[in-house]
């Protein structure tokens, strides 16, 4: 399969193909070298575990028990995430496909000049998540600050925030490709998996104490409906689609990216959530999360290593936004544009109340669901790249996918948000593809 892969790379946009757009150089659309295609399956794995781990997984975990039911619960996580990591892995072999980056693919999609908005916007969104990941790391570090010492002093918040900020800052200064390989596969990784197996344990241990079978026949409130719960996990995954490829352009074969990609979030998304719902089955009724896992035993130092395992999804937002920043001012290197972003969210998180800003947050990223519903729909399977300035058709498809984002959850509340908006835009997309180059059906 290795070898079948490897064959993939000319699928790309030759450099020629870009002189409708004088502000591009060609060596943005240069795939990568095959020297530089480093990840293997294990290096891809080991990075879409440790980013789909998180405490705002677990968050929505106990919500998703809390509104499901148990069994309905467990039924959404793991058709959420078996789909949301699928998708999330088949825009990661393209990228690997192709050899470049997120804002390349945009280009190829959308245009070369009208993908820049799309790409701006990606940059903005960045910017907030990586602010919003310091502000959930701040949090965390409080909380494990005020039960080890008990100080709750108003400095403790800035304190933690600076410090997870520059250590931020000190990652965007290394090589992703070192961070990756070396961090986060050989240290990171079993840290995290030891926290969870520790956490697991833990609260297995009260299900059992209380009856698994109470537990098991546990109802939900029934504020959320079965599709919507789906919708909502599958939310996770997808909000990583605008970076995956930046880093899947590096991998080996496409086939140990796909898989990697794919094993490695679904995984950890379907732990995460599922551990989300053991919590709020064993736990008072109202109860705060993050005191739950603290009043654990051993709940303080698996905390500690889950917050570590956060500074893996702040980087991973600075790093996409500095290959954006770099597409769009290519005259200042990533690592430049890196520091500059690591900076900028570390500020964003001292000044800003960001849990109000979530919601915008939320907003900003709908846009990119249907857009890499169109993406696939035009890329996958060697599809043609675009060579226009504005790709009219696939803007089209693509703006008929946010307004289906944002409009089913008002009149059908129980489908939720990604699913109709990615139903949209890839039969519209395939639908264009098919009609624009027939020849493609036999594909």
């Amino acid at each position: 399969m290795a070898s079948q892969d490897a064959g993939t790379n000319a699928a790309p946009t030759t450099p020629h193909s870009v002189a409708s757009s004088a502000s591009l150089t060609a060596s943005q659309f240069t795939p990568i070298p095959a020297s530089d295609r480093v990840f293997s399956f294990r290096d891809h794995a080991a990075l879409w575990f440790s980013l789909g781990v998180g405490l705002l997984v677990i968050q929505i975990g106990a919500f998703l028990g809390t509104a499901l039911g148990t069994q309905t619960a467990l039924f959404a996580i793991v058709v959420g995430s078996v789909l949301g990591a699928g998708l999330l892995a088949l825009v990661a072999y393209i990228g690997y496909q192709r050899g470049l980056s997120s804002p390349i693919l945009m280009c190829q999609t959308l245009g070369t000049s009208f993908a820049k908005l799309p790409v701006v916007m990606n940059v903005i969104q960045l910017i907030g998540w990586s602010a919003f990941e310091l502000v959930v790391m701040r949090d965390g570090t409080t909380a494990l600050v005020k039960d080890i010492s008990g100080i709750n002093a108003p400095w403790v918040p800035y304190l933690a925030a600076l410090f997870w900020g520059l250590l931020l800052i000190g990652l965007a200064t290394g090589s992703m490709i070192g961070l990756v390989r070396w961090f986060v596969g050989r240290f990171g990784l079993p840290l995290v998996i030891l926290s969870l197996v520790w956490l697991t344990w833990q609260f297995g241990l009260k299900a059992q104490a209380q009856g698994w079978e109470a537990i098991w026949q546990r109802s939900g409130d029934g504020s959320m409906s079965t599709l919507a719960g789906i919708d909502l996990v599958m939310a996770m995954p997808v909000s990583w689609l605008p970076l995956v490829a930046d880093f899947a352009r590096y991998g080996k074969a496409g086939a140990s990216t796909f898989r990697g990609t794919w094993l490695g979030f679904a995984i950890a998304n379907i732990w995460c959530h599922a551990l989300g719902v053991l919590v709020v089955s064993t736990t008072d009724v109202g109860a705060d999360l993050m005191a739950a896992l603290l009043l654990a035993q051993g709940g303080l130092i698996a905390l500690g290593l889950i917050l570590i395992d956060e500074m893996d999804n702040a980087y991973g937002d600075v790093y996409s936004g500095s290959v954006a920043l770099n597409f769009l001012h290519g005259r200042r290197s990533i690592r430049f544009w890196g520091i500059a972003l690591a900076a900028l969210a570390t500020l964003c998180a001292l000044v800003l109340p960001m849990h109000g800003l979530e919601p915008f947050l939320l907003m900003l990223s709908s846009v990119f669901v249907p857009l890499f519903g169109v993406v696939v729909s035009q890329l996958a399977m060697q599809g043609e790249a675009t060579t226009r300035r504005v790709n009219p058709v696939p803007v089209a498809i693509w703006l008929l996918g946010i307004a289906a984002f944002h409009i089913c959850p008002v009149i059908w509340p129980q489908v939720g948000s990604a699913i109709p908006a990615l139903c949209v835009t890839l039969v519209l997309g395939v639908l264009y593809r098919r009609l624009r180059s027939p020849s493609l059906q036999a594909a």
